[in-house]
């Protein structure tokens, strides 16, 4: 299978209709088309290491949530981008439309959290609500969060009530908000929300935790890795942990 038909046949499972009218994803960079897709190398962002790890390990395709290439490029000057064209390695990018794919990066967090009979709520179609099987004391979900994500700590405003109906937004989820205080959730998680949002959230009288915009979305790798299984399971593939901000 050469890497234009595995674009093709992700394209039928992850349709570009999903995409935001905003968004810039899809097929990146593919110097050599008709190149076999053997190798696949999946993270979250196309970052320098990422791309010099599959430069250096023999890697056909990266596959990547987070588009390579964004915005207009005013010139040929990314040291990644030339590295990749220079060895012939494809990047393809899958973003809000696995954010609203059923399936994809909320599908994956909201069941991650035992989320049950979970539905999309906001206007974009992104984020899901759905219903813990039985309340929650706030910091124990604030620890189930933590453990089922992997994540070092959380941040969150607190309300006077137990978590049960539970609205998740993967990555930077502060124009969702709204939706879905309307929707009915007593608790919004989602990666990443600013300061000022968070503390007006507090205002909501729900509970708003923060998990990390990383770690809200890189459980999504683990799908990515099934369709490419489904589409030809003779494909290797392999996950690369491309995290460059740290805690202390």
């Amino acid at each position: 299978m050469t890497v234009t038909e595995l674009y093709r046949r992700l394209e039928e499972r992850i349709p570009p209709s999903l995409s935001c009218e905003w968004d810039h994803d899809g097929l990146m960079c593919c110097p050599e088309p008709s190149r076999q897709a053997s190798k696949v190398l999946l993270t979250l962002d196309v970052t320098e290491e990422a791309a010099a790890y599959a430069a250096e390990n023999g890697f056909d395709v990266i596959l990547s949530h987070h588009p390579m290439i964004f915005r207009p490029l005013p010139a040929l000057v990314l040291p990644k981008l030339i590295r990749l064209v220079r060895d012939g390695i494809t990047v393809m990018s899958f973003h809000t439309r696995l954010d609203r794919l059923d399936g994809g990066v909320n599908t994956v967090l909201a069941e991650r959290l035992g989320l049950t009979d979970a539905v999309p709520f906001s206007e974009e179609g992104i984020g899901l609500i759905g219903t813990l099987e039985e309340p929650a004391d706030p910091a124990v979900f604030a620890n189930r969060v933590k453990a089922a994500l992997g994540c070092p700590f959380l941040e969150w405003v607190e309300a006077p009530r137990l978590c049960s109906r539970v609205a998740v937004v993967g990555g930077d989820g502060k124009d969702c908000l709204s939706d879905a205080v309307r929707a009915g959730c007593d608790t919004y998680l989602t990666g990443s929300m600013s300061y000022n949002a968070m503390t007006d959230a507090a205002e909501l009288g729900i509970h708003v935790m923060t998990a990390g915009h990383y770690f809200t979305e890189n459980p999504v790798l683990d799908r990515l890795r099934g369709m490419l299984e489904e589409i030809d399971g003779s494909i290797v593939s392999e996950r690369f942990e491309c995290n460059l901000i740290r805690q202390l």
